[in-house]
């Protein structure tokens, strides 16, 4: 079985092959969801965005990616959860100042079950303004 790390307390060149950043209460609130997504990756890292501030984790991400280790990226949330959301900002912020170098895909989690989320989607609920457009 995977074990789940924290993200903020691993080293940066430990982090390789398919990764799933999670969001860490993801497991308690759908541990069946949380099953599927083990299946699918090598290593599995938390990130809380309610104790840990988005710019650190932006940080630690960027050199992560520096290291040229990692395969794939996924991150999943809790959906609704506004600090869970943040995580799917953190690959926008990264692009900025590093080019993407590896595959991400983007998921919510729901009752329903998980739902790949589009990068038009994160990128329209950063902005109020343009949502409020299209209601």
């Amino acid at each position: 079985m995977k074990e789940m790390k924290s993200l903020m307390e691993t080293n940066v060149y430990s982090v390789k092959g398919k990764v799933l950043i999670v969001g860490s209460c993801l497991f308690e609130v759908f541990p069946e969801t949380y099953s599927t997504f083990r299946s699918m990756v090598d290593e599995i890292y938390t990130l809380c965005l309610e104790t840990t501030h988005i710019n650190m984790a932006i940080t630690k991400l960027s050199a992560i990616f520096a290291t040229g280790q990692v395969e794939e990226m996924i991150f999943a949330s809790v959906d609704r959860s506004p600090h869970c959301t943040q995580m799917h900002y953190i690959m926008h912020e990264i692009e900025r100042t590093l080019p993407n170098h590896v595959p991400v895909k983007h998921y919510v989690v729901t009752e329903e079950g998980m739902v790949e989320v589009s990068e038009r989607a994160i990128d329209l609920s950063k902005s109020l303004a343009k949502l409020s457009k299209i209601q």
